[in-house]
């Protein structure tokens, strides 16, 4: 199975940038769609990007249209998501998520694998 690891999380201030990485082991990422969650306290993991296998495709969340792109580096084994003029409300923690299948859509349960999440906090 895969294991996966995110950082790039951190304190920043409205209007700010961060790049969040998942590196993957154990497998070659290219073998799975991946995708990224948020969770911020009190409230049910979110949905925020997914991208597929080939990164032919990507879908984002609403919110997030227009600031933030997933992508991925299937030779580096680690996808990413870029984060541009961050606001109060990103504010949570980051999980990556793996699909094996190519199929998952904007629901957790798709997902098989998870990594350990990475904190975001962005002040106002």
């Amino acid at each position: 199975q895969v294991q996966l690891v995110e950082s790039g999380g951190g304190l920043v201030q409205a209007g700010d940038s961060l790049r969040l990485s998942c590196a993957a082991s154990g497998r070659t990422l290219s073998n799975y769609r991946m995708g990224w969650f948020r969770q911020a306290p009190g409230k049910e993991r979110e949905f925020v990007a997914r991208v597929t296998r080939n990164a032919a495709s990507t879908y984002y969340t609403d919110s997030v249209k227009g600031r933030f792109t997933i992508s991925r580096d299937n030779a580096k084994n680690t996808v990413y998501l870029q984060m541009n003029s961050l606001k109060p409300e990103d504010t949570a923690v980051y999980y990556c998520a793996a699909d094996p299948r190519d199929t998952a859509g904007s629901s957790p349960i798709g997902y098989d694998y998870w990594g350990q999440g990475t904190q975001v906090t962005v002040s106002s």
